[in-house]
């Protein structure tokens, strides 16, 4: 059974499917790279204590960047945030984002229960 949470018109923010929870990309507020990141990852890991799930259950992890001169500074963020040991799978790119205020976006899926 599929089951959709955060659930609008356009998107939800997480999706569980078969033991799999998928997140809508996360954006942040913040005027750094590392603040708009460290907002994301709080959205992420909100989104999976409220679904079954954990930072330490992230099975991949993809990352569109406004700008790659910014790779830096948001992986100190990263870095910080994800767990020892429990590093997902992971890409990174160069995107342009929704809106020009946005540095960074972080697209989630993760186990759950």
């Amino acid at each position: 059974m599929i089951e959709r949470f955060e659930t609008g018109t356009r998107m939800s923010q997480a999706v569980k499917y078969n033991g799999t929870l998928y997140l809508a990309g996360q954006v942040g507020e913040g005027e750094t790279v590392a603040a708009q990141t460290a907002d994301c990852l709080a959205s992420v890991e909100r989104l999976l204590a409220a679904n079954g799930s954990s930072k330490e259950q992230i099975l991949s992890t993809t990352i569109w960047m406004a700008d790659m001169a910014d790779f830096a500074e948001m992986n100190a963020v990263w870095d910080a945030w994800v767990p020892a040991g429990h590093a997902p799978a992971r890409a990174t790119g160069e995107a342009k984002l929704a809106a020009p205020k946005y540095r960074v976006e972080i697209i989630v899926v993760a186990a759950c229960a």
